[in-house]
């Protein structure tokens, strides 16, 4: 039986903090505006229409439906607005990070850094693919001075001294 990992709401707190504040806002904003138009049309004095109408209405819910219909509206177009641009800021570096090493891919150039805004959340995530990049850099240039080494020496020492040197550099990488 599988078991269900348990919720960890301190991985990635920050981004976690961040989208919860954003969602909690957002409901927080939507009943706000639905329980203030309830209240704006249900606190009108009741004049001698109603005294005239009691007789034709049947239920409170016939009179506040239109004013249920109405706050509902309203609050969908306040979720549809948050919904459109709350996903730009994730997705907004999320798309920087692929289209950089995408770049990275294509050109084999591991001098390209990986760079968000300041205030991106993803920036930990940027950090850290630029750390491995230059890592694997260092690296082909190991090899790469080694290789060098081996066209230049004529002894069969040194050749087989920079020959184990990539060995060893390769065999880091699990391949």
């Amino acid at each position: 039986m599988h078991r269900r990992k348990k919720l960890n709401l301190k991985i990635k707190w920050e981004l976690q903090k961040w989208l919860l504040t954003r969602i909690l806002l957002a409901i927080f904003v939507s009943v706000s505006v639905a329980l203030l138009i309830l209240y704006f049309f249900s606190h009108k004095e009741i004049g001698e229409s109603f005294y005239k109408a009691h007789f034709t209405i049947k239920y409170v819910s016939d009179l506040l439906l239109p004013i249920i219909l109405l706050s509902g509206v309203i609050c969908l177009a306040i979720g549809i607005f948050l919904a459109i641009f709350l996903p730009q800021k994730i997705a907004g570096p999320i798309y920087r990070v692929e289209e950089d090493l995408k770049y990275i891919r294509v050109n084999k150039d591991f001098t390209k850094k990986i760079s968000l805004r300041k205030d991106d959340q993803f920036k930990s995530l940027a950090q850290e693919i630029n750390l491995l990049l230059s890592e694997i850099k260092k690296d082909l240039l190991a090899i790469e001075k080694n290789l060098e080494k081996i066209e230049r020496d004529n002894s069969f020492n040194s050749k087989s001294q920079s020959l184990s040197a990539i060995k060893n550099i390769i065999k880091q990488y699990k391949l």
